[in-house]
């Protein structure tokens, strides 16, 4: 290893070196008090003034990071926040984490990583080693990042290192926390690599390396179109199942008790989040410059993405049985975040759902515990407290998200008519005023 590789990684398992996250939002803010925590001198750098402001103050905006550690760490000195990027210059180690969202016309837009790629250009030195979080298309990393730090005049592997590694984190999820799940690694040289899985040793159980950060950014789009795919088919059979007058939650359950070749997803009322909408878009993209038109995933997609309509349709059919039209319907939704106990409305399919609804004239509103407001189109909605929602006096109660703050005993118990997408009131079994997806 060369002179620079040797003291970057002697730096790294002496804990010494610090680390500079690039972004800090779901993704960067746990690796950064992970880093923190293990030992690591951290520098966190993000362009929104307003979140570096609350961060140095140790409120932390997201569930999987708790305030009291953040505030613990910036107070100890050991988590320095600021909007400067000069500030990278003293790291050690940088790590990448910025969003990649879909242009206009569904479009890999990867202004964030450029963008970043650049400011990290900029003071690069020797013996730095740099890696790409950031979910993109197989490339990525040797086609924009590599010639942009090349022109510095360093040579990669020997005086400055490459890589990416695919970031897994699973917003909300207790049982797979950061530590607990393995991290895919990908060098530009098995040097990168190496040094790569050191960095990542400090707090992650297993690191698992893969050829190439190509093999490792295809790794990661693989095993969230994987879930697209799988959820689209279950999406089909939840539509089938009810033109059948079958309960796709009880052909679930039962399929579930076979031990091997198959594994459980569930219908919903639509995709969300950061990962599962987006993902095939920035492969399909890739593959279509390679002359191959993928059509297995856009059918997919095609199918999660009518989903919201499919849901509203069933608002309005169920409302017709009660003799009442959509148009000056009370209907009260139940979660806006796109999953379970968090705050993110990124993509949420409740966010179509409503807008649709109102768009129809039903007298909307929402309550959930994690999103305070709401903006859909150039209306503002309020989420009302969960205590005080008056269930009786609404024609339609719609379970978008299961919030575990929801009392569904009371839901199924005081609503006239439910609408349950999830199955969150499926352990009360069948109830004459809920219908489920």
């Amino acid at each position: 290893m060369s002179g620079h590789g040797e003291r970057l990684r002697h730096a790294l398992l002496q804990r010494s070196a610090r680390v500079g996250i690039v972004g800090l939002g779901y993704v960067g803010l746990p690796l950064a008090v992970a880093f923190g925590k293990a030992g690591s001198s951290v520098i966190g750098v993000d362009v929104d003034g307003e979140r570096v402001t609350r961060l140095k103050m140790g409120e932390s905006p997201i569930e999987d990071v708790g305030s009291d550690d953040l505030a613990t760490l910036v107070a100890a000195s050991r988590l320095a926040i600021t909007a400067e990027a000069s500030a990278l210059s003293d790291a050690d180690a940088i790590i990448i984490c910025v969003p990649t969202p879909l242009g206009k016309s569904k479009e890999p837009d990867i202004s964030h990583i450029v963008a970043a790629a650049d400011t990290v250009a900029k003071i690069l030195r020797a013996g730095q080693l740099i890696v790409l979080e950031s979910t993109t298309y197989p490339g990525t990393t040797e086609e924009v990042l590599l010639p942009r730090f090349t022109a510095r005049g360093l040579t990669v592997g020997e005086e400055f290192f490459l890589a990416f590694s695919p970031e897994r984190i699973d917003p909300g999820n207790r049982r797979y926390e950061l530590r607990a799940i393995p991290k895919v690694v990908g060098g530009v040289t098995p040097r990168c690599a190496e040094l790569t899985q050191v960095l990542y040793g400090q707090i992650i159980d297993r690191v698992v390396p893969v050829s190439s950060p190509q093999t490792a950014e295809m790794v990661k789009l693989f095993e969230n179109i994987f879930r697209s795919v799988n959820i689209a088919l279950v999406n089909e059979l939840a539509i089938m199942c009810r033109r059948l007058g079958l309960s796709v939650w009880e052909v679930i359950e039962a399929a579930s008790t076979k031990p091997f070749g198959y594994m459980p997803f569930y219908p919903g009322p639509g995709i969300g989040g950061h990962c599962i909408p987006v993902d095939p878009y920035y492969l399909s993209w890739k593959a279509r410059l390679a002359g191959y038109e993928p059509k297995f995933m856009a059918f997919a997609d095609e199918i999660n993405r009518q989903m919201p309509t499919y849901v509203v349709q069933m608002v309005v059919d169920a409302l017709n049985e009660k003799g009442r039209a959509v148009r000056g319907a009370k209907i009260l939704a139940l979660g806006v975040a796109y999953k379970a106990g968090v705050a993110d409305v990124r993509e949420s399919p409740a966010v179509e759902i409503l807008e649709t609804l109102l768009a129809k004239g039903a007298q909307v509103s929402y309550a959930d515990p994690h999103v305070p407001t709401l903006t859909i189109g150039d209306r503002r909605l309020a989420s009302l407290p969960w205590g005080s929602v008056d269930l009786p006096s609404q024609d339609l109660v719609l379970i978008l998200t299961n919030h575990a703050e929801f009392d569904l005993k009371r839901v199924a118990a005081e609503a006239p008519l439910v609408l349950d997408t999830r199955n969150a009131t499926g352990f009360l079994g069948p109830r004459p005023n809920v219908i489920r997806l």
